[in-house]
């Protein structure tokens, strides 16, 4: 049985680029929602056993699987981006990753502006990423819905959900506002 992951600050923590309210409804209420599913859907079969990664990889791509790679995907995806944030984040990367967002961006200031286009860019419910290739590269990719890089078999490094109840309460209709203070008070760059 899968459980809500804990998480590493309060739901005021990210205040005010992040409301409690935010957090009670997409944390408590959202991410909750889609953990029960996927202990519902997996309860009894082959899937039950295995780690959430595991069960995203072998379930992507199934159309006979889709509710269980949904709700699979979505716990990772959730768990994945409230570890990409931390109060009083927003800081640059640091070593080696910031050395490679220069090599492929230009500038860590060039990576943003291409971050925020696909995060501005993707139609409808979604994902923006940073990932890392298998030839060590680093791409920007955005993903519909539940899809995600590990379903690609790609490297997350960070992510924004541009579902509108991550923003909605907060911003209303001002997507590039949210990214933004994602990227200058929030991300957590992990190397």
């Amino acid at each position: 049985m899968f459980k809500l992951p804990t998480l590493n600050y309060e739901l005021d923590a990210l205040v005010p680029y992040i409301s409690k309210n935010t957090m009670e409804f997409h944390y408590l209420k959202h991410h909750q929602t889609y953990v029960d599913n996927l202990n519902k859907l997996i309860a009894g079969t082959e899937f039950e056993s295995m780690f959430l990664e595991e069960i995203v990889q072998k379930t992507a791509g199934k159309p006979e699987y889709t509710a269980i790679f949904n709700n699979a995907a979505q716990v990772w995806n959730h768990t994945f981006f409230w570890n990409c944030m931390r109060p009083n984040g927003g800081s640059r990367p640091q070593g080696r990753l910031l050395e490679d967002i220069i090599k492929t961006f230009g500038s860590y200031e060039d990576f943003c502006k291409e971050f925020k286009v696909a995060a501005l860019a993707q139609f409808g419910s979604g994902w923006a990423w940073l990932v890392r290739r298998a030839d060590g590269g680093l791409e920007i990719m955005k993903t519909a819905n539940a899809d995600n890089p590990l379903a690609h078999g790609l490297e997350a490094l960070i992510t924004i959900d541009v579902w509108e109840h991550a923003y909605y309460l907060d911003y209303q209709n001002r997507r590039g506002d949210f990214i933004d203070a994602f990227l200058n008070h929030l991300v957590d760059w992990k190397e």
